[in-house]
C-alpha cells in the first residue's frame, strides 16, 4: 500500500483529453412553429411562400446556404431532402422541383450542437474492426455522454488506437454528425408483455391484446391487430371492458414508440453517428451509456445500458449493436430494473445474463435475466461503509473478467457530494460473493478534474482491458474526458490483500 495508506499510486492519468465542442453540429428537423412547445406548425404557410420564389430565388438562396455551411453540402442535401419527404406528407405539398425540393427541407431543419456544454461519462469497449493494426495494438471504440442545447443528452462516439506501449490516439472526428433514420423494428413480443404487466392489467387482457401476433412482429402486424382491437363492438353492460382495452391500446402504442431502431448512413464514420432522444421514455435525455462487447456462442454483439430521462422520471433502456451503424433500443422491465446505473456483465454466468443494478438508488445489487431485458429481484452486494461513499454507491461500468475475479470499478458520493473512483473483486463462479473491496478510492478529482459542469465529481461508464493494462476513461466535472491507466496485476492483488 501506498504510504499515505491509499491506492492511488496504481493510477496514472495520460495527457489524453477531450472537451466539448460546439463547432461540431447536427441537422434536425424543426418545423416552423414547434420551436415553442405550446404554438402550432406554421409549416404549410412557409412552404407557400417557398413556392411563390422565382427559380433564380431559390438558385440563389440555396448557393448562399452552401457558402454559409461550407462543410459537406452533399450530406445535409440528404437531410434536406428526408425533411422535405416528412413535410409533404404532413401538409401535402404539391409537385416540386429538385432544388425547391431541397430549400423546404432546409427550412424544415435545425442546426444543432449536441455536445456544447459537456462531453463526460465515457464507456470503452473493442472496436469490432482490429484489421491493419501493428503488433500489440488493439482499435476501440468509446461512447461518450453528450450535453447540448437545453441540456438535454445525447449519445456520441469516439475511436481510436492502443498502442502496445498504452499510448492512446483518438482519430479526428468529423464536424457534421449524423442521427440516423428510424427504421422498421422487429418487436419482441416478450418486451411488450412485461412492460403491460407492470402497468397490471391482467393477464386475460395481454392475451387478448396480442391474440393473433407471432413470438416476435413487424409494426405492420402490431397495428393490424391495435385495428382490430380498436373496431371490436362491445355490449353496453359492459363499458369497463371497452374501457381497458383502449387504455392498453393506448399503452401498447407506448411502448411500441419506446421501442424502436435506428439505422446510419454506411459513409458516415462512427465517431459521426449521434443517437438522440425518439421515444417518449427518453425525451429530455439517453445519458450514461454502459456499453460491454457480449460474447455468447463465439460471437459478439455489443449492449449498453443507458438512462432515459422523460423530464421527470428515469428508467433503464438497453441498446444493441453488432457494428455500430445498426442500433436496436429495448425497454427494461423487473423489480431489478430501476433507477440509474445498470451495467451488464460481458457474457452468460451460470446459464444467465447478469447485470449490476442500482435499483435503491444507493446499493450495487447483481441481478439475473434469461432474456436480457425482464430482470428479477435484485442481490445487494455492496452498500455505502466507508467515508468516501455514504451518501451512496455504484458501478463505473461493466465487470471485467479477470482469472482471479470480475474487477467492478465502483463511484462512490460522499462529503459535499465529492465523487470518486474504487473498485470491488467478485467470486468470477457466484458473483454475489464480494472477494476483495479496496477500502480507499482509487481516483478522486484533482486539480482543475475538480472544476466543470457539476463540481468535484470523477466518474466512468466501462474500462477496456488491454494485456495487463486497464484503461479508464472518466469523466470530469462531468465536463470532460481523461483516460487513464491501471496495472491490472497490482490492482487485484492489493483487493486481495484487503479481504485478508
Amino acid at each position: 500500500m501506498a504510504p499515505n495508506g491509499t491506492a492511488r499510486d496504481l493510477v496514472t492519468r495520460t495527457p489524453v483529453r477531450l472537451a466539448p465542442d460546439s463547432s461540431r453540429t447536427m441537422a434536425t428537423l424543426l418545423l416552423p412553429g414547434e420551436e415553442m412547445p405550446e404554438d402550432s406548425s406554421r409549416a404549410m404557410a412557409v412552404v407557400e411562400r417557398v413556392l411563390a420564389l422565382d427559380d433564380e430565388q431559390v438558385r440563389a438562396t440555396l448557393a448562399d446556404m452552401t457558402v454559409q455551411l461550407l462543410s459537406q453540402p452533399c450530406r445535409l442535401d440528404d437531410t434536406f431532402e428526408r425533411h422535405f419527404d416528412y413535410v409533404a406528407q404532413l401538409v401535402h405539398v404539391p409537385i416540386a422541383s429538385h432544388d425547391r425540393r431541397l430549400l423546404i427541407g432546409a427550412y424544415a431543419t435545425a442546426e444543432l450542437s449536441p455536445e456544447s456544454t459537456a462531453l463526460t461519462n465515457p464507456s470503452m469497449v473493442q472496436h469490432p474492426d482490429q484489421t491493419g493494426l501493428a503488433p500489440g495494438e488493439l482499435r476501440f471504440v468509446m461512447s461518450v455522454r453528450a450535453i447540448g442545447t437545453g441540456g438535454v443528452s445525447c449519445i456520441e462516439f469516439r475511436t481510436g488506437v492502443i498502442s502496445a506501449d498504452q499510448t492512446i490516439r483518438i482519430d479526428e472526428p468529423g464536424n457534421l454528425l449524423d442521427s440516423g433514420q428510424l427504421s422498421s423494428p422487429l418487436y419482441e413480443q416478450a418486451v411488450f408483455r412485461a412492460q403491460l404487466n407492470e402497468g397490471d392489467f391482467g393477464d386475460w387482457i395481454v392475451d387478448f391484446a396480442f391474440d393473433g401476433l407471432e413470438t416476435r412482429f413487424t409494426g405492420a402486424d402490431l397495428n393490424r391487430v391495435l385495428s382490430g382491437l380498436g373496431e371490436r363492438e362491445y355490449s353496453r353492460s359492459a363499458p369497463s371492458r371497452e374501457q381497458r382495452v383502449q387504455e392498453i391500446i393506448r399503452q401498447i402504442e407506448w411502448v411500441a414508440a419506446n421501442n424502436y431502431e435506428v439505422v446510419f448512413p454506411e459513409d458516415t464514420a462512427i465517431s459521426e453517428r449521434v443517437l438522440v432522444p425518439r421515444g417518449p421514455t427518453e425525451s429530455h435525455g439517453m445519458e450514461d451509456a454502459r456499453f460491454v462487447r457480449f460474447v455468447e456462442d463465439d460471437m459478439a454483439s455489443y449492449y449498453a445500458i443507458y438512462t432515459a430521462f422523460d423530464g421527470s422520471h428515469v428508467a433503464p433502456q438497453l441498446l444493441e449493436t453488432s457494428d455500430f451503424r445498426t442500433f436496436q433500443v429495448r425497454q427494461l422491465s423487473g423489480p431489478s430494473a430501476k433507477n440509474k446505473g445498470m451495467a451488464l456483465f460481458p457474457r452468460r454466468v451460470g446459464g444467465q445474463r447478469l447485470s449490476l443494478s442500482r435499483w435503491d438508488r444507493e446499493t450495487t445489487s447483481l441481478a439475473a435475466s434469461e432474456d436480457g431485458w425482464s430482470w428479477g429481484k435484485p442481490a445487494a452486494i455492496h452498500s455505502p461503509h466507508q467515508p468516501w461513499e455514504l451518501i451512496k454507491v455504484g458501478n463505473c461500468g461493466s465487470p471485467i473478467e479477470t482469472p482471479r475475479g470480475w474487477l467492478v470499478f465502483t463511484h462512490g458520493v460522499g462529503p459535499m457530494w465529492t465523487t470518486a473512483i474504487g473498485a470491488l473483486l467478485l467470486d468470477l463462479e457466484d458473483p454475489r460473493r464480494v472477494v476483495g473491496t479496496l477500502p480507499t478510492p482509487l481516483m478522486v478529482p484533482e486539480g482543475d478534474e475538480s472544476d466543470g459542469y457539476v463540481p468535484h465529481t470523477i466518474y466512468s461508464c466501462g474500462a477496456l482491458l488491454h494485456g495487463e493494462t486497464v484503461v479508464l476513461p472518466y469523466g470530469l466535472g462531468e465536463q470532460a474526458v481523461g483516460i487513464a491507466l491501471i496495472d491490472l496485476p497490482e490492482l487485484l492483488d492489493r483487493l486481495l490483500i484487503s479481504a485478508n
